[in-house]
């Protein structure tokens, strides 16, 4: 991987400050303007790194590397940094707190009127949406675990006053944020006769099957999750059908706001109102892989280690939990529905059941069905690489690794994105949200799917491709000005798409950085996949330096203070060998060439002075 994940981090850190630190203040807003969404990506462009990679942490001021404090020297030294980033979360969290105490979730400069429609209401613009509880969850969760941390590396009596209202105001947001995806939760039921039963058959029916035996098959394959929707009791996505006729289908997953008609959560913390929800009851692929990549965060061992969850908010991320079980297992039995000629997923594009298509949801549902793979058991080298070849198909079509033509109608994927329409109870269409993330959620799940293939070629070849689309994403950077070093400038690849803008994405910068921590996480956390005939090589290498190892010491050849010394280092070393094996069996055939050499001098010299010469 020719990425520096670390590296290209810090390049954004100065970046970063250099755009949002003016004057000793940090300035929010972006090209959409200041809203709970684009203010929390800004604020996650460095708090998500130093949460999920410890090497660039930012909460002990003893443990900072020199690199870090380098990249982010605007705002001062080891010392002042982690204080001055706490002034900057305690500005967030009062600035989407209304006076009664109540998050806030609106969207505001992120939505958009329908075309032909008039401009959208302050009322509509402060609709709370799923995007904002799930960036709400990934950045309150990172500055718990800030507070946690750093509150042990300083006794200032007003910073640690400071430290305890932000804990609160965070851990406030967060399980407001949590009852909200709890009240976002769709299940759409219908028959296999209506439009979005039609649809869904014809999406999943990849062989031709006859209709009834199609639904039936389907119907098996989901018989567990249908059986386990009956769970649901709490927030919205109850059932309100039968799903036990055996005509039914549905489809789960989160809606773009609250449901119309959702009950109140109960819960004993201190969120405030609950607002009434206005959303159709009916999934969106966009918002349900935003709250089901939120969802993870929950559970991830770094908050369940630092203990960021009290006690009600872990009976919320249970309830949650189930949600993203029942959700995982959906999508990922109809992505990749057992047909003979191929998965639903492979047959590009995607199709959703309201009858839109784009390779966009594709490259969605490509993150579902891995989950939903690896939970479930069938995430085999065969399985992963299909999802692989899917990825690199769609980097073809979206032209980031073929050569583009102007006007294309690929490149709408990349500007002005995907308008996804926002629906009320009656499926009336209220407002728009513009998606234009392909390339950087391309760039991710490439190196997500690497960090589970432990086939070393497939590996490298969708390293390869993440390093295409990295190459891709480099052109995409603002040249100039106060803002450069951040995205997007699409012009920048595709020349006449798009001007250059004044401010930059955040949407975008945020989700750059998203991939480069999966890349880091990669290179940090995950083993280097095991290469079956190269660790047979370096076992027999190990193999034939231990025989003739052995075989010295029989003779003696060892006599001497220095001669042992060299065999304590050759038993340490051929020790060393065979502890890596199987995690880096090259390092481990390189010791053992070494050690093998080492031993033939050895040898070579022991007979030259018995001979004589």
């Amino acid at each position: 991987m020719r990425i520096q994940p670390r590296q290209e981090i810090l390049e954004i850190w100065r970046a970063t400050v250099r755009s949002c630190w003016q004057d000793g203040e940090w300035r929010w807003g972006g090209r959409r303007g200041s809203n709970s969404v684009s203010d929390a990506e800004q604020l996650l462009t460095l708090l998500l790194p130093a949460a999920k990679l410890p090497v660039m942490s930012l909460d002990d001021p003893d443990r900072t590397d020199d690199e870090v404090i380098d990249a982010l020297n605007p705002i001062g030294g080891a010392i002042e940094i982690p204080r001055r980033l706490v002034e900057v979360m305690f500005d967030y969290y009062s600035r989407y707190t209304d006076e009664s105490g109540t998050p806030i979730f609106g969207g505001a400069g992120y939505l958009s009127p329908v075309d032909g429609g008039p401009d959208l209401t302050d009322e509509q613009r402060a609709q709370h949406i799923v995007d904002s509880f799930a960036v709400s969850t990934t950045l309150t969760l990172a500055t718990i675990g800030f507070v946690k941390v750093y509150r042990a590396s300083t006794q200032r009596r007003d910073l640690l006053a400071r430290l305890d209202a932000i804990e609160e105001m965070a851990s406030v947001r967060l399980s407001a944020a949590m009852v909200g995806l709890l009240r976002s939760f769709s299940t759409n039921i219908f028959t296999s006769a209506e439009d979005y039963g039609v649809r869904l058959c014809d999406m999943v029916n990849q062989d031709g099957l006859p209709r009834r035996e199609l639904v039936a098959a389907l119907r098996d394959q989901l018989r567990d999750t249908i059986a386990s929707l009956r769970s649901v009791v709490i927030g919205s996505g109850r059932m309100t059908e039968d799903l036990d006729n055996s005509d039914m289908l549905f489809e789960c997953g989160w809606s773009w706001g609250v449901i119309a008609g959702a009950d109140e959560v109960p819960t004993s913390e201190p969120i405030g109102r609950q607002p009434a929800g206005l959303a159709e009851n009916a999934p969106y692929l966009y918002f349900t892989v935003i709250a089901m990549d939120a969802i993870e965060d929950l559970n991830s061992e770094r908050t369940r280690l630092l203990g960021l969850l009290n006690e009600e908010q872990q009976r919320l991320a249970r309830a949650l939990q189930l949600r993203w079980e029942l959700t995982r297992t959906y999508w990922a039995t109809v992505a990749t529905f057992d047909n003979r000629r191929r998965w639903p997923i492979e047959d590009v594009p995607w199709r959703t059941t309201d009858g839109d298509r784009t390779d966009y949801y594709t490259l969605q549902a490509t993150s579902l069905a891995v989950k939903g793979l690896i939970a479930g058991g069938r995430g085999g080298q065969a399985e992963l690489g299909r999802i692989a070849n899917v990825l690199v198909e769609l980097a073809q079509r979206a032209r980031i690794t073929r050569r583009a033509s102007p006007g294309e109608p690929a490149l709408v994927v990349h500007s002005p994105g995907k308008r996804v329409t926002l629906n009320d109870e009656k499926r009336t269409a209220l407002m728009t949200w513009n998606v234009n993330e392909f390339s950087a959620v391309l760039l991710q799940r490439a190196i997500t799917v690497a960090g589970l293939l432990t086939d070393a070629r497939q590996r490298s070849q969708l390293l390869d491709l993440a390093d295409e689309v990295w190459d891709h994403l480099l052109l995409r950077r603002l040249p100039d000005g106060r803002h450069r070093g951040l995205w997007d400038h699409v012009g920048g690849a595709f020349p006449g798409l798009a001007p250059k803008p004044e401010e930059p994405s955040w949407y975008l910068t945020a989700r750059v950085v998203q991939a480069l921590v999966t890349g880091g996480q990669l290179l940090w956390e995950r083993p280097y996949p095991r290469a079956a005939r190269l660790a047979a090589h370096a076992q027999d290498l190990i193999d034939e330096a231990e025989y003739v190892f052995d075989r010295e010491l029989m003779r003696g050849t060892f006599a001497g203070d220095a001669m042992r010394r060299s065999m304590r280092s050759i038993r340490a070393s051929l020790r060393r060998a065979q502890s890596l094996v199987d995690e880096r069996p090259g390092t481990a055939a390189a010791l053992a060439n070494t050690m093998l050499l080492l031993l033939n001098d050895i040898t070579t010299g022991q007979q030259k002075a018995t001979e004589g010469i």
